[in-house]
């Protein structure tokens, strides 16, 4: 039996290797992600139990967490362990096909879901904040968002292009090649935007608060250098874009200052966002407020502090608005900062728009988005294997190819050895059961852990992020994430969660999170088959009901049935 914890923060990091210290595979990937997630090379604040986002946690406290581990290390085959916001609170027989855990964080009923009833909530115990995969124990390091930000920075450079906009972009310098993009954050989120630009052959500026995380991602080969003023970062900048090379720049400041200074400088920017954590004002330091005085501040005066951040980030995104009008590609990269700034008194905070109706929607009518895997051998020559499979399993598949090439020689792992790649409906199952006879045949050193981010094709509703302006005006509704969710429960996921808030704040979203674990045996196979064909099946179908024609022809192609349209489904078919 597991040992009474003292409960108090220390270092933890998941096991390696084939020795289980549950009672099945399944329960011991469960176990061994939640402490991955708090490992100190992924978690942004691990004693804090923070994983990313600022907020964003795994387990409400720690004697929840040491109930987690106790509860996982004995579940049975037929159990799940069900977890209230971070916090499990029983367990129930059920079947073998049925998730081993069950998850839900953050979630308030409607007309209570704002800021200051959850910290109400949270300050007496009962909730924490999840995001998307700190939550749902499936968070991978930066890795986890960075290939979602390459590609969306791959087609900003094809949208740049279209403009016309005078560089000389060519398909090998990347289409990115001769543009300077300015941008803000370098947290779990933010610090994939360095890397995807660069990949993307681009130049960079980004402006960071807190020194340590400009030095987490000098150190993890995300950010090239540290400049040591904006007006450096700018000539670093010019000399980069003149010459066509890739270079990232991180430079220490507030972007509250920062953006608006640069606008005013004239800086030659092509491209403008943001990932700061302007979903949670109190995560966003305002002007006037010294770094190392922020959490005092936050402490004793956390409404004031969420109206100044809010008037900061007014000012932050009228500068991103100014850059608009001299003509730069310019749009938010789901943290809510337009509408926190609209509270704080833009008045064209919403004049540019999200990154996916911008850029991801076609992706997602395809069933496309991020899968992500994971070793639980703990050795990167599994991750490489399982690249190889892929590239094998999809040669046609040339932006697959150019991410993976990348990945390999550029991305650096934290914690357990991870991959994530975008593939769509048809793919992921067909990519899912590979790994699992790769396991079968001892090819792998130990199962693999499947999952995916919650900001996916069919799993989420976010009017200022996913769903943000859809066809049909269906942005607000989420039936689909709960559908979602439920679909995979129903599928055989060994792990399933629906949370509230995510990337862009409290009232905003209702998201749902699937894993899968592939453990070489002949029943995980069946359930990663019909869990990754049902998975972003879901998505083609909400596209479909939203009147997508190109989600309409995958559809037709895949010969998916849709009740309210004839797609030929005879008696035989039914039968």
């Amino acid at each position: 039996m597991h040992e009474t914890s003292t409960s108090v923060p220390r270092t933890v990091t998941a096991p390696r290797g084939a020795t289980l210290h549950a009672r099945g595979w399944p329960q011991e990937a469960a176990l061994r992600m939640l402490q991955n997630n708090l490992d100190p090379e992924v978690a942004e604040h691990p004693d804090e139990l923070v994983v990313y986002g600022g907020t964003g946690k795994a387990a409400r406290d720690w004697a929840s967490f040491d109930a987690m581990v106790r509860a996982l290390e004995w579940l049975t085959d037929d159990e799940t362990l069900l977890v209230q916001s971070g916090k499990p609170v029983g367990i129930l027989r059920t079947h073998e096909w049925a998730p081993r855990v069950l998850l839900a964080n953050s979630n308030l009923v409607p007309d209570w879901a704002n800021w200051e009833e959850f910290r109400r909530l949270e300050a007496a115990g009962l909730t924490m904040y999840g995001q998307m995969t700190a939550g749902s124990w499936i968070y991978i390091g930066t890795q986890g968002i960075l290939q979602g930000t390459y590609e969306t920075f791959s087609a900003v450079g094809a949208r740049l292009a279209e403009k016309g906009v005078g560089h000389g972009v060519d398909a090998l310098a990347g289409p990115l090649a001769g543009t300077l993009t300015l941008t803000a954050g370098l947290g779990g989120m933010g610090g994939a935007q360095p890397l995807a630009v660069t990949l993307n052959g681009g130049a960079v500026i980004c402006v960071e608060c807190d020194p340590s995380r400009i030095q987490r991602r000098l150190d993890h080969r995300y950010l090239d250098v540290q400049a040591d003023s904006l007006d450096h970062a700018l000539e670093l900048a010019e000399e980069a874009t003149r010459i066509r090379k890739p270079l990232s720049i991180g430079v220490l400041g507030n972007a509250a200052e920062m953006v608006p200074a640069m606008l005013e400088m004239g800086a030659p920017v092509d491209v403008v966002t943001d990932q700061t954590s302007a979903h949670d004002p109190l995560a966003y330091l305002p002007l006037g407020v010294a770094f190392e005085d922020w959490a005092d501040v936050r402490q004793k005066d956390p409404a004031g502090l969420v109206e100044r951040a809010r008037e900061s980030m007014a000012r932050h995104v009228d500068a991103m608005v100014g850059f608009l009008d001299g003509g730069a590609e310019v749009f938010e990269y789901g943290n809510s900062i337009r509408d926190e700034a609209r509270k704080g008194g833009s008045t064209r905070a919403f004049e540019f728009p999200g990154f996916v109706p911008a850029y991801i929607r076609p992706l997602f009518c395809e069933g496309k988005g991020p899968f992500r895997w994971v070793a639980l051998s703990g050795d990167p020559a599994d991750i490489a294997r399982t690249d190889a499979a892929v590239l094998e399993m999809f040669p046609h598949d040339a932006a697959l190819d150019r991410w993976l090439t990348h990945a390999r020689l550029r991305v650096k792992f934290q914690g357990l050895p991870a991959r994530i790649c975008w593939l769509g409906y048809g793919q992921r199952d067909q990519a899912g059961v590979r790994f699992n006879e790769m396991v079968a045949s001892g090819e792998l050193k130990a199962p693999i852990v499947i999952g995916r981010d919650h900001l996916d094709c069919g799993s989420v509703a976010s009017p200022y992020r996913e769903t943000e302006g859809m066809l049909d005006g269906s942005d607000a509704i989420a039936d689909w994430p709960l559908l979602n969710a439920m679909t995979n429960v129903a599928s055989g996921a060994s792990w399933v969660s629906i949370h509230h808030g995510g990337g862009v704040g409290i009232g905003r979203s209702i998201h749902a999170g699937q894993v899968c674990v592939a453990d070489g045996t002949a029943l995980a196979g069946k359930k990663i088959e019909r869990v990754l064909t049902n998975d972003p099946a879901t998505g083609v179908l909400r596209h479909v009901d939203a009147g997508y024609p190109e989600a309409e022809r995958v559809a037709e192609a895949r010969g998916l049935p849709i009740p309210t349209r004839d797609h030929g489904r005879t008696e035989d078919d039914a039968l």
